[in-house]
């Protein structure tokens, strides 16, 4: 399906609302989905990050936020047939999210304060620690709320870092810099100097610049003629990586603030527009940062001094890390595509963590009752096969979460070849609620992504659920056959596309 977003940057605004949705159009694309960014404003060097992330953008002659802009964005969507529009911005107030609905459309609205008078969207999504439902009173009764850091969007280059723990230096000497996509303050010059005389053996540092930045010139002439280890890059893919490698930051208090809780980045904050204050304020009173206020009470001898303090102390840096990482755990796109789906389940990638709870499942009795191996499996050996498990390429290991996180099953992808074979089961607690058949379907999706040309299944005969759970999921039951001795119904699904070998290169 296509999915349509709406959303616009440039010096003003800044690029945080198209990079905040790029994450979902990236977990749309991961499940098939073609994805179409209308804007009215839009700096070259972030249309062609899009592009390169293979994204389409159509620019759209309209004033944004207007009732123009909304039936622009309506018959684009309409004739792409898409059923989804994403909108991120503050001119999308009352009028624009009615008319959109009214054009029969669902639309998803990310909002950061309540700025609309009234709220149409079918979903409103405000992923700061501030969100509560008494923001949205006004709204339609269909209207769902997603809110709080549970839907925090991260790019699909961070996706990899979820459960990175940082190794804290009893002195930090590295630094990265980011105020943001435009930066019209030029507070980055500011930044330069307090770094120019900051009393720390070794200082290295980052400053990123972003497209819309006007002072690329004047940031690069301070640069050259510094006496320290500065460096200065625009247009960054690695971001992750940067924030791995640096001690500390000093960052607008935008949405990459949440790219920096998850990455356990200690920082000082700049509250660079006033909606930014609420969540500059809340972080600070959760430890996960340090603010510094607007940039007009900022001066170079004074951040310098506080840089120096955050560097220096191993205790801040550890305590800021570890409430970071307590709020943003990388799994919000993901979050947010099944409410849109309307799914009651999604899927994660099973971890070391999850072993107590895979062990438990495992040797449930209606489990090993069903399972070729009635034997009860010790702890020890299953901690070390999951480990095992874990490392294989030709292996996948996935936790079924439902719409409250809580997990309900497994399902696990073995390679055979051109195809794999699927395993699955549901937890005690969670059985007769549908779960089986859609976890199936969820996982043989998966597969058939992963290059898989079928899917086989082996049931054993006196596993009623498990035999329905499969054909409703859509496998056919072929001829029977054995499977450690013991008989099994033998069941396939296949794929409509015939790829090489799994673990092969087509």
């Amino acid at each position: 399906m296509t999915l349509i977003i709406r959303a616009d940057a440039d010096e003003f605004m800044g690029t945080g609302h198209v990079m905040r949705t790029l994450a979902l159009a990236q977990t749309w694309q991961d499940e098939g989905g073609r994805v179409v960014f209308a804007a009215a404003n839009l700096p070259p060097t972030l249309e062609s990050r899009l592009r390169d992330e293979g994204m389409e953008i159509l620019t759209l002659e309209v004033t944004p936020g207007s009732a123009g802009d909304a039936y622009a964005t309506a018959e684009l969507a309409l004739a792409s047939s898409a059923d989804w529009v994403v909108a991120d911005g503050y001119q999308f107030g009352e009028d624009y999210q009615r008319i959109i609905k009214e054009s029969g459309l669902r639309l998803l609205l990310l909002d950061d304060y309540g700025h609309a008078d009234h709220y149409w969207a079918n979903l409103v999504l405000n992923q700061n620690l501030h969100a509560q439902d008494a923001t949205y009173r006004n709204r339609e009764p269909y209207t769902d709320l997603l809110l709080g850091t549970r839907f925090v969007l991260l790019r699909r280059e961070f996706w990899k870092w979820r459960g990175w723990r940082r190794d804290v230096p009893d002195a930090g000497h590295t630094v990265v810099v980011s105020l943001g996509g435009s930066d019209r303050d030029n507070l980055s010059l500011k930044v330069v100097a307090a770094l120019e005389s900051l009393p720390v053996p070794g200082l290295e540092a980052v400053v990123l610049v972003g497209p819309a930045n006007p002072h690329l010139a004047e940031l690069k002439d301070a640069v050259r003629s510094s006496s320290r280890a500065i460096e200065l890059r625009s247009n960054v893919t690695d971001v992750p990586e940067l924030m791995a490698w640096a001690d500390a930051a000093v960052g607008a208090a935008g949405s990459s603030s949440w790219e920096r809780a998850f990455m356990g980045l200690p920082t000082l904050l700049v509250v660079l527009a006033e909606n930014q204050r609420p969540l500059a304020e809340n972080l600070c009173l959760l430890g996960a940062a340090e603010s510094l206020g607007p940039p007009g009470n900022i001066d170079a001898s004074g951040l310098a001094a506080r840089m120096r303090t955050l560097l220096q102390g191993r205790a801040d840096r550890e305590a800021m890390v570890e409430a970071g990482q307590r709020l943003v755990d990388g799994e919000g796109a993901q979050r947010v595509l099944q409410r849109m789906r309307g799914d009651i389940l999604r899927l994660r990638t099973a971890t070391l963590a999850d072993s107590d709870m895979l062990w438990r499942w495992a040797n449930d009795p209606v489990v090993r009752a069903h399972s070729f191996s009635e034997d009860a499996i010790p702890e020890g050996v299953h901690a070390n096969w999951l480990r095992e498990k874990l490392r294989d390429p030709m292996c996948r290991l996935l936790i079924a979460l439902d719409c409250d996180d809580d997990p309900v099953g497994q399902a696990r992808l073995d390679a055979r070849g051109f195809g794999v074979e699927l395993s699955v089961s549901v937890g005690e607690a969670h059985r007769g609620r549908g779960y089986g058949a859609r976890l199936i379907g969820l996982a043989a999706t998966v597969a058939q992504r992963g290059g898989a040309a079928w899917v086989d299944a082996f049931v054993r005969p006196g596993n009623v659920a498990s035999v329905r759970a499969f054909q409703r999921a859509g496998f056919e039951e072929m001829a029977g056959t054995e499977v450690r001795g013991c008989p099994a119904l033998y069941f396939r699904w296949s794929s409509p596309q015939q790829l090489s070998p799994l673990g092969t290169e087509s």
